[in-house]
């Protein structure tokens, strides 16, 4: 089986660093949702502030790859003379991917990122207090929640379109 070199970079982009992503946000989300504190000793929060720092900030690193992959690597085969785009808004049944999702995937999406780097950010100053974090827990878990289904709908509307008009 051999796979080409734009196969190769959009498997990275997706199922590469896609994975790594959902992965590290279920990880950073149990650690979350687990930081309540309740009679828990200072050993115990100190290794669950360690593994919650790594989540967040894998979640994060991952966020961060996908979107420069996909908007440096991927995307220009997309806009390409011939490309996907081209066959996507020469049917109208799949004009709308383009209109809608590939404008998701183009705009919206970065904004994943940077919710996820906000949430290891807060982690990571405040991982010496584990009262204040504690405290912050909620708000973490809708901005780390937003950024994974943020992510979640431009991959899907990726493996849609990739679907509809595969890289060649």
């Amino acid at each position: 089986m051999e796979i080409t070199y734009r196969e190769f970079w959009t498997l990275v982009h997706g199922m590469g660093l896609g994975a790594v992503f959902l992965l590290a946000y279920a990880g950073g989300l149990a650690e979350l949702w687990a930081l309540r504190g309740v009679e828990e000793t200072a050993a115990g929060l100190a290794s669950r502030t360690r593994r919650l720092l790594i989540g967040t900030w894998l979640m994060a690193g991952a966020a961060w790859g996908v979107v420069l992959t996909g908007t440096w690597i991927v995307y220009p085969w997309y806009r390409e003379e011939g490309g996907i785009r081209d066959a996507l808004l020469a049917n109208p049944n799949t004009e709308l991917w383009h209109t809608f999702g590939m404008e998701w995937k183009e705009h919206v999406a970065w904004i994943a990122p940077f919710l996820a780097t906000a949430v290891a950010v807060i982690i990571w100053h405040y991982r010496r207090h584990p009262k204040k974090l504690e405290a912050l827990r909620k708000p973490l878990i809708v901005t780390f929640t937003a950024a994974f289904l943020i992510a979640g709908v431009a991959g899907l509307f990726g493996a849609m379109i990739t679907k509809a008009g595969p890289i060649r």
